[in-house]
């Protein structure tokens, strides 16, 4: 089962940023009715990695890792575990 990280930007008061709600690279709303990205969020479904920060490129890119440290997991199990008959 892959694992997966949505991004959700969110509001200054905690509330979910709709994603049809454009903002500037700031934050800075583009769309009439929001008042702004106060910070973006990334949960894992693993259960064991989350992040809430300002900067959205940075939580992309801690997301990013993260996952690929998923894809490597197995791997490195596989080659802990090898029984090598020599």
């Amino acid at each position: 089962m892959p694992f997966h990280a949505p991004l959700t930007n969110h509001h200054a008061d905690g509330t979910l940023c709709p994603a049809d709600h454009k903002h500037t690279s700031s934050g800075k709303p583009l769309h009439a009715d929001c008042p702004g990205r106060s910070y973006t969020q990334a949960v894992c479904s693993c259960g064991g990695w989350e992040m809430a920060q300002r900067g959205k490129s940075y939580v992309a890119e801690c997301r990013k890792r993260h996952l690929a440290s998923h894809a490597q997991g197995p791997k490195v199990l596989r080659d802990l575990l090898r029984l090598d008959a020599s």
